[in-house]
């Protein structure tokens, strides 16, 4: 795989102090610049020539091995999860890597609904706090079912999958989890959400670049003169406070929800650059305390009267060194040194002087509650860690009266961020489609109001007429505004997935199985593990008689989805004599 092997050996030469000869330096220049000359984007390696004693500290980070080859460092694994019965199994062969699954006593020798396996191409986490890994079928690439989580040494299903009774061998690897783990990654291909050119990445983990900004420029002047280069890299530290936030918000900043800007993508982002510009995040404001996020470090200590107090004066690399990690025996002792910073050393003498680990007491560790097995560190430096405080913000501006409805607050506050109907309006849909009756009251309201100011915009059209369908129940009039929006969201934005799915059940519906068909097609073509698109196609072809193709739709679901129940009872109905094409009715997305 292009652009792993190259890293390790100089690493390897850095470590052992025997840096490259100027020649070959310029020749990694050169060959870096060329694979990356399209996005000027050059990897690790150039940066190494100069900055050998941060690139050897930064490699013994977490960051730096977020990602890479899945046979590099692999833990092996295998268990039966209970709940499924399925026996799962991660194991080397021939120099690739291997994910295996299997119920014991299942006679479907050879059905991928009993036993499979899936090459793994890729390791997604450091294993620091957990590990996952990637495979792919068709150029769609998935996560594993199971994950490796450090904090209990356990082999166990991913998160959201601990009660799964089947093999959920579907979950999309979105750009917003490799954006987080790898560098010089691979968008998804158009209409896509989880389709990419490969390799998926140029470098392994977070690289350099990812918080200084591309390098070309500045590789090519040190290997042309051998002087300090004229073009300066980023130093986060001398931005503005919130482009300087930007830089870690873009992987530690979680909220509860995240709507990309129009024409935008959170991966587009580069340092320097404002991250509300490309992702807006909201904060869910409750009457009552919430727990840690795995990755909400950014909003948590923004609840922390460290910041309160300080404001812009701290970020993030008050306390943290991004290429530096404190061996474990140093670590209490170099985290209250950053405390003492601000709470000098005469405090320390007189506070607790015979603990000196400060975090134990301020910062616990506490269980995530979006990743089981996994802890997170307590940013909110609560003065009394046992009392929880109030979620985000105790401003007037944006408290919440007792017993008062939730609220979405945009975080970090910007300018305009009131004035963003339409991102709000997405973030309440994204929490009404995940089952909130209370959001499904909001997202109709703010839907509404953001037609009004954006009436061709065809992901708020998609989105109204979810709300108008989801109401509809046998209000035919609902339904037909719900199919309109739909057709003129489509007519703007092709490749909407959601909006074909569900005009193609409206569309059957109405006897027209033929426009129905089509935007299955499509929408199936460019999301074949939404198995709810194949499963209303392959029942459609059924019914108009057209067997093989139902057989053939069928085929892909499993291929996606090797386990679900409703499809291996279709397959077995299509097999009988006469064929048969199952008593469910057509699924809306």
């Amino acid at each position: 795989m292009t652009g792993f092997s190259g890293e390790a050996a100089l690493n390897n030469q850095l470590q052992s102090k025997q840096l490259a000869p100027t020649w070959i330096a310029i020749f990694l220049f050169a060959s870096a610049l060329f694979t990356h000359a399209e996005n000027s984007y050059v990897g690790n390696q150039a940066c190494a020539r100069c900055h050998a004693s941060i690139y050897n500290t930064y490699m013994s980070t977490p960051m730096a091995h977020a990602s890479g080859p899945a046979i590099e460092n692999l833990k092996p694994a295998e268990f039966i999860h209970a709940k499924s019965g399925v026996h799962y199994k991660i194991y080397a062969e021939d120099e690739k890597v291997w994910l295996s699954f299997e119920r014991p006593g299942d006679s479907s020798i050879g059905d991928p609904a009993g036993n499979d396996k899936r090459q793994l191409l890729y390791f997604i986490g450091s294993g620091h706090r957990g590990r996952s890994y990637l495979f792919e079928v068709n150029d769609f690439f998935f996560e594993s079912p199971v994950n490796w989580y450090a904090d209990r040494k356990v082999w166990d299903m991913a998160p959201a999958y601990g009660d799964a009774r089947e093999i959920p061998m579907n979950l999309p690897a979105y750009a917003s989890c490799l954006q987080c783990h790898t560098s010089g990654m691979q968008p998804p291909l158009k209409g896509t959400e989880n389709k990419y050119s490969t390799p998926l990445f140029t470098q392994n983990g977070v690289g350099c670049e990812r918080c200084h900004g591309p390098g070309a420029a500045h590789a090519t002047d040190a290997a042309r003169s051998g002087t300090t280069p004229k073009s300066a890299m980023i130093n986060p530290l001398k931005l503005p406070p919130d482009r300087r936030d930007s830089i870690c918000m873009q992987c530690h900043l979680e909220g509860n929800v995240a709507i990309e800007r129009p024409g935008r993508h959170a991966y587009d982002f580069q340092p320097g650059d404002l991250l509300d510009d490309f992702v807006r995040h909201y904060v869910l404001t409750t009457d009552s305390s919430s727990g840690l996020g795995a990755n909400s470090q950014f909003e948590a200590l923004a609840q922390s009267a460290c910041k309160k107090k300080a404001g812009d004066a701290m970020s993030c690399m008050s306390c943290h060194d991004p290429h530096y990690l404190p061996p474990t025996e140093q670590r209490a002792s170099y985290y209250r040194g950053k405390c003492l910073a601000c709470h000098t050393a005469a405090f320390g003498d007189n506070h607790h002087s015979d603990r000196p680990d400060c975090t134990s007491c301020h910062m616990p560790s506490s269980l995530s509650v979006d990743i089981s097995h996994t802890e997170v560190t307590d940013h909110r430096i609560q003065r009394r860690p046992q009392l929880s405080p109030q979620l985000l913000q105790d401003s007037s501006r944006h408290s919440s009266p007792a017993n008062s409805s939730p609220q979405l607050i945009p975080f970090p506050y910007s300018k305009g961020a009131d004035d963003d109907v339409r991102s709000r309006a997405l973030a309440w849909q994204s929490l009404a489609t995940n089952g909130s009756r209370e959001a499904a009251a909001q997202a109709d309201r703010w839907l509404h109001q953001a037609a009004t100011q954006f009436p061709n915009d065809p992901t708020i059209l998609s989105g109204l007429a979810y709300v108008e369908l989801s109401h509809a129940g046998s209000d035919q009039a609902a339904v037909a505004r719900a199919r309109d929006l739909y057709r003129k969201a489509l007519a703007l934005d092709p490749t909407l997935i959601d909006a074909a799915a569900n005009l193609g059940v409206i569309e059957a519906r109405n006897g027209n199985l033929k426009r129905a068909i089509e935007l299955w097609e499509g929408a199936f073509d460019r999301a074949p593990a939404d198995s709810s698109i194949g499963m209303n196609l392959a029942r459609t072809f059924c019914e108009s008689g057209k067997i093989g193709e139902a057989r053939s739709v069928l085929q892909r679901v499993l291929r996606f989805n090797p386990d679900l129940s409703p499809a291996k009872k279709l397959m077995q109905d299509l097999n009988a004599d006469p064929p048969g094409c199952g008593e469910e009715d057509l699924k809306h997305h």
